[in-house]
């Protein structure tokens, strides 16, 4: 199409050439010299020739995930929040999620708790600037804004300066190298439980693609830009819908909402369709 479109010259990008060259090695099992890609460097390539082509926006933590505290929160209860979340850093709002000021790193909390010191009567002094990028700007731009400020979390602003979520620099390097999961990270539930009867337990965030492959291709199929299963029963639903209620499928499944709160569903059980009892002879 490109040679139709612009002529024989089109020259093809660097990028698509090294594309190509993986795809034609794609199932190879193992290097076929000392040396060469083995399939996970491979897959580490292909990540990093595509890493330029997201934003903000598609990586990282979303809001409605992201674990924070009010600035006004008493230090005792922060180091409460911090032995919880077991993260490193937590950003710091004002009133609301949409004004975060700043945040708070662990080892200037276990800095106090070490040394004795007096506990301090507010936050303020503890309160550290992360790093603001609109959810438009490329993560390639944004892990070397985090280079450059040496700050290793960006909080990702809407198109009205509201948090749409944050960053770190974990997250940036794991759309290369694939998840990293360290000693005192939970191990990760199942989004999918088949039940008896045909039924299914599953968690709101799973993807529609993979309900399609496990459960029943029709679920995923939607014209709605949709990805989820809990994105799915809100716009069958025309709202968020709440605990007990069941939203019908045109498939003829019956999502149950068995877990949400006013912002979003948390986790459903899909009931399958009732098939009609044959009809008896005369």
């Amino acid at each position: 199409m490109k040679s139709f479109i612009f002529g024989q010259d089109t020259e093809e990008r660097l990028r698509d050439q090294l594309e190509d060259a993986i795809d034609r090695h794609e199932d190879d099992p193992a290097p076929d010299a000392k040396g060469d890609l083995s399939p996970l460097e491979r897959q580490m390539v292909r990540n990093l020739l595509h890493f330029g082509e997201r934003d903000a926006g598609d990586v990282g933590v979303p809001r409605a995930d992201i674990v924070a505290v009010e600035e006004k929160t008493s230090f005792d209860n922060l180091v409460q929040i911090f032995a919880e979340a077991g993260h490193s850093r937590l950003p710091v709002y004002r009133e609301k999620l949409d004004t975060i000021v700043g945040m708070i790193h662990v080892k200037d909390v276990f800095r106090i708790l070490a040394t004795g010191a007096p506990h301090p009567a507010d936050l303020s002094g503890l309160i550290r600037e992360p790093l603001y990028v609109p959810m438009s700007r490329g993560t390639l731009d944004v892990l070397a804004d985090m280079r450059q400020r040496r700050v290793h979390l960006a909080i990702v602003l809407d198109e009205y300066s509201g948090t749409e979520g944050l960053i770190t620099i974990e997250d940036l390097i794991e759309e290369i190298v694939g998840e990293i999961e360290d000693e005192h990270d939970e191990a990760p539930e199942a989004l999918l439980i088949p039940l008896d009867g045909g039924a299914w337990d599953a968690d709101a965030r799973v993807e529609l693609e993979d309900v399609g492959t496990a459960v029943d291709p029709r679920l995923a199929e939607t014209e709605d830009d949709v990805d989820t299963l809990g994105g799915l029963a809100a716009v069958l639903a025309g709202r968020v819908p709440q605990v007990g209620e069941c939203v019908d499928h045109p498939s003829g499944w019956k999502l149950e909402v068995t877990d949400s709160d006013e912002r979003r569903v948390n986790r459903l059980r899909l009931h399958p369709p009732v098939e009609p009892e044959p009809a008896e002879a005369d």
